[in-house]
């Protein structure tokens, strides 16, 4: 059953018509003995101030009787699940996110208040798992920007050494390039992504030929092909292929996905970037015949910071295929990813026309 439509069948009311009517009926019930007290005395000749007294009793102990009974069901129906919500919400503003609460009722009785409790609890479950989140990409940030910084500082230091050969001097000084650009794409991508997950980049969307921008996102690693002697094939269709979307958002998907084929596929590998129409959708691949993955690293793989392969951590940061995904989701199309070790890797994009 939905969440609405557990919403929507609990009771709205945690005092039934029923206890009003049995309130009701009592009272009736309770004016009946009154009376038949009062004919009793009569009959049984008790002088007025004492049928008096003996009604005023009567009264009082219904009186009494009937606000115990009402405070025992308020605080039954009301003050002890809101007093339970308040401490757990008096734990979670210290910090404590494994507060929960238990519900009144049963799942088939439940009614708004039970709804609000599982609300809050789901609720609290959710900012567990977001402090988790955020504890652990502070630490993974922390160890990247780290590991760049390091490099910098010894490679510096190195460079104070007066008898240094050139070409020492010269791998130092490529060092620091290299980390700084490394610190500098870190940087970068943390920002894109965390405009995107807070949505203050919002999709500009336009009509653009999904075709050619394939092709200059491709030809941007053509160095790098050429260099690691990767054979590069391009399956996308000459005529025109105009879709509804980002046309600035989604380079970062294919130069990603190029990026990452290019990456782990050896010399005399191949890379391949294909084009296709399916029924409403269009599909973009990106399959190399690099490492490929085993399943514990596809299931993690658009996780920020993750990098299945150790090898080559030194060449990004891990954030890539999470902004890669982050677009998608903004742009509604999905990714998937087919792999096995030693067989390659197969990115699939779908998007609608």
């Amino acid at each position: 059953m939905k969440h609405q439509d557990i919403a929507k069948a609990a009771r709205s009311s945690r005092f039934p018509k029923s206890i009003f009517f049995g309130y009701y009926l009592a009272l009736l019930l309770l004016s009946g003995v009154h009376i038949g007290i009062l004919l009793g005395m009569q009959q049984a000749r008790f002088n007025e101030i004492l049928e008096i007294i003996v009604i005023l009793c009567y009264w009082a102990l219904v009186a009494g009787g009937l606000t115990l009974y009402t405070r025992h069901q308020v605080r039954k129906t009301y003050e002890i699940p809101m007093l339970r919500l308040a401490d757990a919400a008096a734990k979670i503003a210290k910090g404590d996110f494994s507060a929960r609460v238990e519900t009144v009722n049963e799942r088939e009785k439940f009614d708004y208040l039970d709804q609000m409790i599982e609300d809050f609890n789901k609720m609290t479950a959710e900012l567990g798992s977001i402090e988790t989140l955020r504890v652990d990409f502070f630490s993974n940030v922390s160890h990247e920007i780290k590991t760049p910084i390091a490099v910098i500082q010894n490679s510096a230091e190195m460079l104070k050494k007066p008898d240094l050969s050139e070409d020492k001097r010269q791998e130092y000084v490529d060092s620091i390039t290299n980390a700084a650009k490394r610190l500098n794409t870190l940087i970068t991508n943390i920002l894109k992504l965390n405009k995107l997950e807070k949505q203050s980049i919002t999709p500009n969307v336009s009509e653009f030929d999904l075709c050619d921008q394939l092709v200059q996102s491709a030809l941007l690693f053509e160095t790098v092909w050429e260099e690691k002697g990767i054979e590069f094939e391009a399956d996308i269709a000459d005529e025109r292929k105009l879709i509804t979307a980002d046309a600035e958002l989604l380079p970062l998907v294919w130069n990603n996905l190029l990026s990452n084929a290019f990456k782990f596929t050896e010399r005399g590998g191949t890379v391949t970037i294909r084009e296709y129409s399916d029924n409403d959708k269009v599909v973009v691949e990106v399959e190399d015949t690099g490492c490929g993955m085993d399943e514990q690293t596809k299931k993690h793989i658009f996780d920020k910071f993750y990098q299945g392969d150790t090898s080559h951590s030194t060449e990004g940061n891990g954030l890539g295929l999470a902004l890669a995904l982050r677009v998608l989701q903004l742009s509604d199309g999905e990714i998937d990813v087919q792999s096995e070790p030693g067989k390659g890797t197969r990115f699939i994009v779908t998007l609608t026309e």
